[in-house]
This record gives structure tokens, sequence and C-alpha cells, in this order.
């Protein structure tokens, strides 16, 4: 009930913060309204949504966020995609059905026999590897794959994942930190991010803070509601 009535403060809050308004970037503009607020079916989301249902783990995100993972996928074609902190995998599984040829690599001190070879059953081909920031930055830095995509996700070293992972990025990267408001230490630190001169367009979506960094743009932040 708390979460829900936080939930439905915030909606208001970002009231104004809805379907583009005031962007006046092109590029922006289309990646809130085409993608971020995009409503047709997508080939892969029935076949997604029995899976989901048929887990019993439980989600780390809506299945709205999660859809909307895919198409953030879907969109930016990303050739390799890194993930720290697997979770139940669901979320790994959206973005990986997004580009069918991307390579993903998903680190976790916690994974499971169910998820390695139940969850995600759609895509045999994702990467799954015990461990956490440590060797998700040994595979980087030994491995000739840069990845364009990178998802922060369910790990507590949310810190020092993405520190450890700025270094290798280019100016096509796409970096996704999930929950940036799950509790007050980490929304402080999503402020910083924020404000981080490495680090040029952010996009704030409440369940997710989005980051590129294209060092063509001028630094700006957007504050969407997708609540």
């Amino acid at each position: 009930m708390t979460n829900l009535i936080l939930r439905g403060w915030n909606w208001c809050r970002r009231f104004r913060k809805r379907c583009g308004y005031g962007v006046h970037s092109p590029s922006d503009f289309f990646l809130i309204t085409f993608v971020f607020y995009e409503k047709l079916p997508f080939y892969a989301y029935e076949r997604l949504s029995n899976i989901r249902r048929s887990c019993n783990d439980k989600p780390e995100h809506r299945e709205k966020v999660d859809k909307m993972l895919f198409r953030l996928v879907n969109y930016l074609q990303p050739k390799s995609m890194l993930e720290i902190g697997t979770g139940t995998g669901i979320s790994t599984m959206y973005m990986a059905e997004g580009n069918m040829k991307m390579k993903v690599v998903t680190f976790s001190d916690f994974l499971t026999d169910k998820i390695c070879n139940d969850t995600c059953g759609c895509r045999k081909d994702i990467e799954y590897r015990r461990g956490g920031v440590d060797e998700a930055l040994r595979y980087i830095s030994e491995s000739e794959i840069k990845p364009d995509l990178i998802h922060i996700a369910n790990t507590a070293d949310y810190i020092d994942a993405f520190e450890s992972v700025v270094p290798y990025v280019s100016s096509d990267t796409c970096a996704v930190i999930s929950h940036p408001y799950s509790d007050a230490k980490k929304k402080e630190w999503w402020q910083n991010v924020i404000k981080d001169s490495r680090i040029y367009v952010t996009f704030d979506l409440y369940d997710l803070g989005l980051v590129f960094f294209n060092n063509k743009r001028v630094k700006e932040h957007r504050i969407v509601n997708f609540l």
C-alpha cells in the first residue's frame, strides 16, 4: 500500500513530464514517444508473458517496465550487453529477446540452476556467469567484446559496478540502472550520476535510469512520467 501511494504521489509530481511534452530534441522525443510510450504489440510479447507467468519467482520489475526494456534494446540494436545482478533473470530475458543477434553476458553471485536452465528458456545462448563486479570487470578487460548496453540490475554493489564499467564505454554506450529510487542512498547516488561530467544525456523513468555517453550531445536530463 505504501509503495502504491508513493507511486501515485510521484505520478502527480511528474504529470507535466508525460508524452514528450517540452522536449525539443527530435531524437529524445522519438525515444520517449515511440519507445518508452509505444503501445503496439511486439512479436515476442505473448511468449514472454507466458514465460513470465510460469515463473514462481517475483520479477524485479513490473511487466510494463520489462516490455519497455525489450523495446529499448529493439530500438538501440546493441551488439553486446553486459548485466551485473541477474536477479530472477526475467528482465534479462526481455532484453535478450529485443535483439536476437545481441551477445548477452550476465553476472550474479546468486545464480541458481533454475535461473540458468528454466527462466530464460527462450534464449539458450544467454551466457550466465557466477560472480559480481570483479568478475564482470575481468571479463570486460580480457574480452575483445565491449558492451554497447550495460544493465546495473539486481546488485547491492551498484556504485562499484558503475564505476568499474565507465572506463570501457564508448560514445554509443547506453547504461540502464534499475530502481534508482529504491532507497535514500541509491537516490542520492543517482542524483550524482545525473550531474557526472562523463555523462551527457540521462532519462529518469523512476523505475529505471538511462545513461548515454554520447559526447556529441550537450548535457541534458529528462524526467519522464512512466509510472
